[in-house]
């Protein structure tokens, strides 16, 4: 089943197409991650999904429901923290909190059990008598992004929301929505944090001058785009000159921060690695270590949008 169906999905202003004839869909239960620099037409998709702004062509079903015909049953089953700040100054946290719940008409039985549960997964307990306008940024954010799990949803749009939070509370929230979906709960989450997305979502789409270029989950994004292999190889002192040893040979470099390490990104890695190893036995220059890093996502991510700029002169906002 799934949860956002959208088709041939089109904005345009001035002229300009911020997002051009996008299809999605994303299934019920899962984590679908949205990626794209900046400008890439993120924040105006979302806008779309959540029925903020009218598309200029194409459709939208958001849980099965026209979202252009009917925004309004639409917005009562999603929720949406948004990049923006967005937080009441005078309010404790504690109290905003409850004011949400009370905008969602949150059952007054469950009420308190719902925001001691937040307060608790959000680690907001030591801070719940402070005004929002007395917090850091960090904590601002944790109190923007809790108070919206305060409402039953079957739809969460994340955009953005470990902007400004330390390590600890971002792996916190992460983990804290990966429950959610165990529980039933459908995200669709963007984020500038590779690492994020490797950890949380089940499906990732790139979008890039309002144009998706992949859409797939992040080992089949490795294995179909991270052919290009790095391995190291860090070997013993010796007083021969490797550069002149290693003429002729492609896709290397060597460094001398923490000993001498040669290191090799190339899509045939392994033959360059084949010709390094010889070349070095015959020298009999030691190795001490070999290790293969595996591509990231962050890697690939940054291959497909160069490539797809080079490709496209299109402008996207």
């Amino acid at each position: 089943m799934s949860c956002i169906e959208a088709r041939s999905l089109s904005k345009s202003y001035d002229g300009l197409e911020a997002v051009s004839s996008i299809d999605l869909s994303v299934s019920a239960g899962k984590i679908f991650g949205f990626l794209g620099p900046n400008g890439a037409g993120k924040t105006t998709t979302i806008k779309l999904l959540t029925t903020l702004i009218a598309p200029t062509s194409g459709t939208i079903h958001i849980l099965g429901m026209d979202a252009i015909r009917h925004p309004l049953e639409v917005r009562k089953k999603v929720g949406v923290v948004l990049q923006q700040p967005s937080y009441e100054p005078t309010l404790s946290v504690e109290k905003s909190i409850e004011k949400y719940a009370m905008m969602w008409n949150v059952d007054k039985k469950l009420q308190k059990d719902r925001v001691e549960e937040l307060l608790s997964a959000f680690d907001l307990h030591d801070i719940r008598k402070k005004k929002n306008d007395d917090l850091s940024i960090g904590q601002r954010r944790r109190v923007q992004v809790a108070r919206e799990f305060v409402h039953d949803m079957d739809l969460l749009f994340l955009d953005e929301p470990t902007v400004g939070l330390d390590p600890s509370a971002r792996r916190s929230l992460l983990d804290y929505v990966k429950k959610k979906v165990r529980e039933g709960l459908t995200i669709f989450f963007t984020t500038h944090i590779l690492e994020e997305a490797e950890y949380l979502c089940d499906e990732i789409a790139i979008i890039n001058k309002g144009k998706i270029i992949a859409v797939d989950t992040p080992t089949e994004l490795k294995n179909k785009f991270g052919r290009e292999k790095t391995i190291k190889i860090h070997i013993g002192e010796t007083r021969k000159d490797l550069s002149v040893l290693l003429q002729g040979i492609h896709d290397y470099q060597i460094e001398y921060d923490s000993g001498t390490i040669i290191t090799i990104r190339s899509h045939s890695s392994e033959d360059v690695l084949l010709k390094i190893l010889q070349i070095l036995t015959v020298n009999e220059i030691p190795i001490e270590d070999l290790s293969v890093v595996p591509t990231s996502l962050e890697e690939i991510f940054l291959t497909m949008v160069k490539n797809s700029n080079a490709s496209s002169g299109s402008i996207s906002k």
